[in-house]
């Protein structure tokens, strides 16, 4: 197959979506867009330190360059003032970016520098405005705090506006951040602009340039409702814990409970984001029966170009089941729009989108979605506050939309929060009333083992090509081998791209053999996650793309996004993350998309059909109510089943029906009780039974499992195969179960059957014969047309072997290139778990004065960069730590820049602990 992939086009891409995701808050007096000629003083050590990504799995991407506002300016020809400029980088050479030590170790922001009061009051006198930019850091593991420096801001920061906005008329405040913060200070100090720039990729400060310029208008709308105070948040006093969250506000997530209870409380609504320009819409509605058609004309009213968003909202009926004042029901986008021009934005949704879900049997019809009689009132504009009424709905009697199954009922006893005429009122929360093990025994009745027919004599190729079917195929597989099958391997596993996060399907010699293909999953969702060190692009994270409320947009970035993964040999990006924002403290906000369970399930649609077109897909997570970092292996969410249903799987939901998503990954916490990997309710009733989803899931990453009520640990996988999850990710080799799990002695005393076992081995088929792998596999071949890539690798000289190492093995020291330009890959596979480490003794030749360089990596990551001078001829020990805590398979890196080192006695040793 012949497959074409411009880098140009891609970074154009990344840098499109990361300018129209910024949204505009304030713009007193047009001091945006900074006009031609004009000059501008930059403050904030962020100019400099931009972030491109939260922190965490999703933001380990070796990238090949990262743009910053500075430079991002400087390239967009605004007039920076370089005396302030050149006073921070003198101060940041003192006060470099600090990193923090270990995983999720980063700060939340970074020191500010202090600026005398001259120096502000000078550069107002030369420059026409001031531009002030804050960095914000949070992410996997790492909850931001409602504190300074994380959600507040920092004194010095604070310090920093005063100063400024003291000396300057016109400052305009960039926030660099994945998440919103705590915006009470724009009243405080009064800056006349404010502009969220998210966390936009390697071309973040050029998107950002491109939007202060008016290259491009501002055409952002928020994602998430910006309140008052972080206390206004619905889940406050229910986030946090590490032992258990009560979802208590219920389905009032969001806009839904500042719009219903609180407008007061809300800052900057959702939806909402200004322009340079302003827009006129003329609205109108029609119902067919079944669907509501609302086809707006939007008349760009101002003086210059932009682009609109048409938001579309509706109220349902007050009845037996609580309702929100607003939800949103659809949206659209127009092109650019010239000033005077117009254009018609038509969209549509099914009446049965308006469904309520009835938990309790409220409306006659438990546990399903109903619409309940009344008057459903249609409502479109700019945002959710400013939407005005544009027609009804009106239904004589309540309607029976979906019928499904009880899954996923709480456990344990909690009032939820109500609607009660505009008040908030409390109501008991339905609970469970039948154990999951009565599900378990009604599904085992309706699976038929498929007898074993004795070693494989057919090839997966067959079941393809339709000269056997499925069950042919899995009737040639042992129990062994079909246990094998349900562990993922990694993370860097030998058998697929380098440096990936796990291997899937294919995970022996003798399956591969049989024509299963080694499926091939990388970290993401905004960039691919490659731990040798392989160069990948990295786009805005997710809420800046949900903040351009552009599906067309999303899904040209993802196809892009998919090439690079196909071109990389990568069936699956872990991504898109589809967790909802129930709260601004989630560290991990940045990767998910909103607040909002629509605009949530638009967007990772929009991904999955992006990287479909070339035939690799995104694995959705981290299903379910994966919507705190802290505890997340601990935490149990109580949720009830409405909740569930409209809010928090939804998203998961529409990837699954509108996307075609085939891959899932689950949470470690649990959820009602029961860890989600192991949720016979959550992955087999919802996920099969109700969507209809075909394909497969999979565990987080060495997440913990556990039969309800008992102690979770990592080798309870009887019980996921029994919950119907498909793969454990990861243990270091499958067919030696490196983790020792107990799925062979589940399967022996019955925790689960055969037929099950079975049934997910078919789902884990399904997956693997639609990736690119399996048609390589097949014979099939890629030819490559790749357009300029950045050329980023600095050495001349690649060379890469394996070892297969313990305690005490020696590596040859003639296998490594010590010459300049050369970079040596070990991939070392250690035969057990431990404290590791290669030592290796080193010296160098030539003159006195020689600074000779060598760089210590691992799995990509520099972590030792060792210099001798000519002079050092006596050699000397070094040491590289291997850090497998959790996976025995690294890669080690050891590249020179300069010829002269010399290097003995390279062995692996295993510490002893301390």
């Amino acid at each position: 197959m012949k497959l074409s992939f411009d880098w140009n086009e891609y970074e154009a891409l990344v840098r499109k979506a990361g300018a129209e995701g910024c949204v505009l808050l304030k713009n007193d007096n047009e001091a945006l867009p900074v006009k031609s000629g004009e000059k501008v003083a930059l403050f904030g050590r962020t100019q400099f330190d931009y972030i491109k990504s939260g922190s965490g799995s999703g933001g380990m991407v070796n990238i090949p360059y990262l743009v910053n506002v500075y430079d991002g300016f400087k390239n967009a020809g605004i007039a920076v003032d370089e005396a302030v400029a050149d006073v921070y980088k003198e101060w940041l050479k003192d006060h470099p970016f600090d990193k923090g030590v270990g995983w999720a170790g980063e700060p939340f922001s970074q020191v500010e520098m202090p600026v005398e009061s001259a120096m502000v009051a000078g550069a107002a006198s030369r420059n026409d405005a001031a531009v002030v930019v804050f960095g914000r850091l949070a992410g996997e593991d790492k909850d931001n705090k409602p504190e300074e420096g994380s959600y507040l801001l920092r004194e010095d920061e604070r310090a920093l506006l005063k100063e400024v906005c003291g000396a300057f008329k016109r400052v305009i405040v960039l926030i660099n951040s994945g998440n919103i913060i705590d915006m009470k200070w724009v009243k405080e100090f009064n800056p006349a602009a404010v502009m969220y720039i998210w966390q936009g990729g390697v071309e973040g400060g050029n998107a950002a340039a491109d939007v202060v310029t008016g290259k491009v208008t501002p055409c952002g709308k928020l994602a998430d409702t910006i309140a008052y105070d972080i206390t206004d948040y619905p889940c406050e006093g229910n986030f946090g814990d590490p032992k258990i969250g009560i979802y208590a506000e219920d389905i009032f997530v969001g806009y839904r409970y500042f719009e219903t209870f609180k407008k007061d409380a809300v800052l900057y609504p959702f939806g909402f984001g200004l322009s340079y320009t302003e827009f006129d819409h003329a609205a109108t509605m029609d119902f067919d029966g079944d669907k509501i058609t609302v086809k707006t004309k939007v008349t760009n009213v101002g003086k210059v170009l932009g682009k609109e968003v048409v938001q579309v909202y509706y109220k349902a009926p007050a009845g037996k089941l609580s309702k929100p004042e607003r939800e949103l029901a659809q949206f659209g986008k127009t092109g650019t729009l010239f000033a005077g021009a117009s254009e018609d934005v038509t969209v549509s949704f099914d009446i049965k989108d308006m469904a309520s879900y009835d938990d309790g049997g409220y409306t006659g019809f438990k546990n399903a979605f109903v619409l309940e009689a009344g008057t459903y009132e249609i409502y479109e504009g700019k945002d959710v506050r400013s939407a005005v009424l544009i027609g009804s709905v009106d239904l004589k009697e309540t309607v029976l939309v979906e019928q499904t199954e009880d899954a996923l009922s709480p456990k344990t006893p909690f009032k939820r929060m109500i609607n009660d005429g505009g008040k908030v009122a409390w109501q008991d929360t339905p609970l469970r009333e039948t154990p999951t093990a009565e599900f378990i025994e009604k599904e085992r009745a309706t699976l038929k083992e498929i007898p074993y027919a004795g070693s494989q004599k057919h090839n997966l190729k067959e079941v393809r090509d339709g000269k056997i079917d499925l069950d042919t195929f899995i009737a040639g597989l042992s129990d062994e081998e079909m246990i094998q099958m349900t562990r993922g391997e990694g993370m860097c596993s030998a058998r697929v791209c380098p440096g990936t996060a796990a291997a899937f399907a294919g995970v022996t010699d003798k399956l591969v053999s049989y024509g299963i293909p080694a499926c091939c999953c990388s970290d993401g969702p905004s960039g691919i996650r490659m731990d040798v060190g392989t160069m990948a692009m990295q786009g805005p994270n997710g809420v800046a793309l949900a903040c351009t409320f552009d599906r067309e947009l999303v899904e040209s970035l993802y196809e892009y996004m998919g090439l690079e993964l196909r071109y990389n040999k990568i069936d699956s990006l872990l991504g898109p993350g589809i967790n909802i924002h129930r709260s601004p403290l989630n560290g991990r906000n940045f990767e998910y998309f909103s607040e909002d369970p629509y605009l949530t399930g638009a967007m990772a649609v929009a991904e999955l059909k992006g990287m479909h077109k070339n035939k690799v897909t995104g694995t959705i997570k981290h299903f379910s109510c994966n919507n705190q970092e802290f505890g997340r292996h601990s935490i149990d969410s109580v949720v009830s089943k409405r909740a569930l249903r409209e809010i928090y799987l939804k998203g998961f939901e529409m990837a699954v029906r509108e996307g075609g998503a085939y891959n899932i990954m689950t949470t470690y916490g649990s959820l009602n009780g029961i860890h989600t990997a192991s949720s016979f309710e959550q992955n087999i009733m919802v996920t099969r039974h109700d969507w209809g989803f075909e394909g497969l899931l999979e565990t987080d990453w060495w997440t913990m499992i556990n039969e309800e009520g008992g102690e979770p640990t990592r080798q309870n996988t009887s019980f996921m195969i029994r919950g119907g999850n498909d793969v454990y990710m990861v243990t270091s080799n499958s067919e030696r179960n490196d983790n020792n799990d107990d799925s062979a002695e589940g399967l022996k005393n019955g925790v689960f059957t055969r037929a099950e076992l079975q049934r997910n081995v078919r789902n884990i088929l399904i997956a693997a014969m639609k990736t690119a792998s399996f048609d390589r596999l097949c014979g099939e071949v890629d030819e490559w047309d790749v357009k300029n890539k950045p050329e980023v690798e600095k050495y001349e000289k690649l060379i890469e072997f394996k070892v297969e190492a313990e305690d005490g093995t020696v590596i040859d020291e003639s296998l490594i290139d010590t010459s300049k330009g050369a970079m040596n890959r070990i991939f070392v596979c250690l035969k057990e778990k431990g404290i590791f480490s290669i030592k290796m003794d080193v010296a160098a030749e030539g003159s006195e004065l020689a600074q000779i360089p060598m760089v210590l990596s691992l799995n990509g990551v520099p972590k030792k960069v060792v210099t001798r001078n000519g002079a050092d001829h006596e050699f000397r020990e070094e040491t590289l730590f291997l850090e497998t805590f959790l996976s025995i398979n690294v890669y080690v890196g050891i590249s020179f820049n300069q010829d002269g080192i010399k290097l003995k006695n390279i062995r692996v040793v295993k510490e002893q602990m301390q």
